[in-house]
């Protein structure tokens, strides 16, 4: 059964750009353009995660998501917040109604739906997409298999990790640090310039065939995943 999203936003464009990319990644997608419409929806058929914009006719997306978590059949769903506001302070007023995550706009379509897919896989997992994938990379994460182009990679158990990282969120920058403590945890001691050895192995692998290199390095701050020259 296809995982159900409800988007919550009025401007229209946004809301077919949305639509499409998500029902063309699998979801079931239901729309509501103010906030008392989203609490109705939410009756009539929980969603399995809400996309909620910050600023809403009627009542905020804050007023949304507090009302959300008090109800009993809401309190547990995935809410990610939509913004134009991107300053700390909010973001932070945001988590602290209820949300789970936080997408300032403008923002990459294909990395909304890599953060949807992570947030259902940490907070309902029976939920998640068995495969992940970005550009021509495609990896399987039952059978623990990568293809770019439809050809087979060859990656190290600490390379799969790492790509699988990147891949739940495509356009993000990582520090060594922050990658230590994701994919190695954050109990385990291993330099920092151990990261580097691992994205040269992954870059090796994953630009087998000539491809373009999408691991981007990003001076003074890490890695990121991103096809876009950096």
């Amino acid at each position: 059964m296809k995982p159900h999203v409800l988007i919550v936003e009025d401007e229209t464009a946004l809301v077919e750009l949305l639509r499409y990319n998500l029902e063309q990644s699998g979801f079931r997608v239901a729309v509501a353009y103010d906030g008392e419409e989203a609490l109705r929806s939410v009756q009539e058929d929980v969603p399995d995660l809400i996309l909620l914009d910050w600023m809403l006719p009627l009542m905020s997306g804050i007023e949304v998501c507090r009302q959300l978590r008090r109800q009993t059949a809401t309190a547990n769903v995935p809410i990610i917040m939509l913004t134009a506001r991107g300053e700390e302070g909010d973001r932070v007023r945001g988590l602290d109604a209820g949300a789970d995550d936080y997408v300032p706009k403008p923002f990459s379509p294909t990395e909304l739906v890599a953060r949807i897919r992570a947030v259902l896989r940490r907070i309902r997992p029976a939920l998640a997409d068995e495969a992940l994938s970005y550009a021509d990379i495609v990896m399987d994460l039952v059978a623990h298999r990568v293809t770019r182009g439809g050809k087979p990679l060859h990656l190290g158990p600490t390379e799969f990790r790492l790509l699988r990282h990147f891949m739940e969120h495509p356009g993000r920058v990582f520090s060594r640090e922050q990658l230590l403590d994701s994919v190695w945890g954050k109990d385990v001691y291993v330099e920092a310039r151990t990261v580097d050895v691992h994205i040269r192995r992954l870059r090796i692998a994953l630009n087998s065939e000539n491809h373009a290199d999408v691991i981007r390095t990003v001076r003074a701050a890490g890695y990121a995943l991103d096809s876009t020259p950096g």
